[in-house]
């Protein structure tokens, strides 16, 4: 019997794709990320990277006991000290590029795969159109009460296959959906300060090639639980102007530059925005609680004044 390459992959330690997560305090959550990519239906051999970043709950103790269970299809990286998000990234990572798989997938360890299928698919397409770097689907959306609706959060474009329109218009790519070429030897220094580091990621691949988007719900997105979930108008302002400095400070390409460099004052101008309203927010719950002390405090003289007053500046 004659063997396909990927056959001859199934029977090599060499994974033909790595499947990066990382995690932190995902207690609730882990087991079922992990137990998406084990029920993975594939003709091809794959290996998960888990980086677990020294929780203060039991996902630690879950990733082990999940590792006991699939030896040959897990790769635990247990960090003795909490290294952060980003470190924690990075070195999975470049376990991921290191391994000498063919592709790569992507689940952090709060959401999950839905379909048995869904890395073949992408996989088949990804080895049928060499053009294309980057294969992602759509997903559905699981909030804090854990109920599912369809995806509120995306709205991916006509002309999405190119870097221009990623760039131009932002992040439409769910993290769980993607899979990707193994094209990256390694990250640049800007990814450990980039605050939105997943869309850094896809701008970088889509450099060496085109981005498929697979019209079929095959993973399910985490609302309301994620670093950015809860984010005040200020800090996500300023997360886009770190965004935008890291993306200039990296990319060499003149359009993209320009694309760049709009996005970037716009950004700034929504954080001087920001800014006064914080300022404003600020001055005017200040005087509340110099007022509220007074109110309360109206029948002792003396130094009252002063403390009160010291309540706004």
């Amino acid at each position: 019997m004659i063997l396909e390459k990927k056959d001859l992959d199934m029977q090599s330690s060499k994974p033909f794709l790595a499947v990066y997560m990382i995690t932190y305090n995902h207690e609730a959550f882990i087991a079922k990320a992990v137990e998406s990519v084990m029920m993975q239906q594939t003709n091809f051999n794959y290996k998960l990277y888990i980086g677990e970043d020294c929780s203060t709950d039991n996902t630690r103790e879950i990733c082990q006991s999940l590792q006991q269970k699939y030896p040959d299809k897990i790769e635990l990286l247990l960090h003795p000290n909490n290294v952060g998000v980003h470190e924690n990234a990075a070195q999975i990572f470049k376990a991921t590029f290191n391994s000498g798989a063919n592709y790569i997938a992507l689940l952090e360890g709060d959401d999950y795969w839905s379909d048995p299928l869904k890395l073949q698919k992408q996989v088949d397409f990804l080895e049928e159109n060499q053009d294309y770097a980057l294969c992602f689907h759509q997903v559905e959306i699981i909030n804090r009460q854990e109920e599912i609706t369809p995806d509120f959060l995306t709205n991916v474009p006509p002309d999405y296959q190119t870097i221009d329109t990623l760039a131009r218009l932002g992040n439409y790519i769910h993290t769980p959906s993607v899979v990707f070429r193994n094209c990256i030897v390694a990250l640049p220094f800007e990814f450990r300060h980039c605050p939105i580091a997943d869309y850094f990621l896809y701008l970088i691949v889509a450099q060496q090639g085109k981005l498929k988007y697979l019209e079929e719900k095959m993973a399910v997105y985490r609302y309301g639980v994620g670093i950015f979930s809860g984010e005040s108008a200020l800090n996500l302002a300023k997360s886009n102007v770190k965004l935008f400095t890291c993306l200039l400070s990296y990319f060499q390409d003149e359009p993209l530059r320009r694309i760049f460099f709009d996005r970037y004052l716009k950004a700034f101008a929504a954080l001087d925005d920001s800014l006064v309203q914080w300022q404003k927010h600020q001055s005017q719950s200040a005087v509340s609680k110099a007022i509220h002390y007074f109110q309360k405090n109206a029948s002792q003289p003396g130094k009252i004044f002063w403390k009160a007053w010291s309540k706004i500046f």
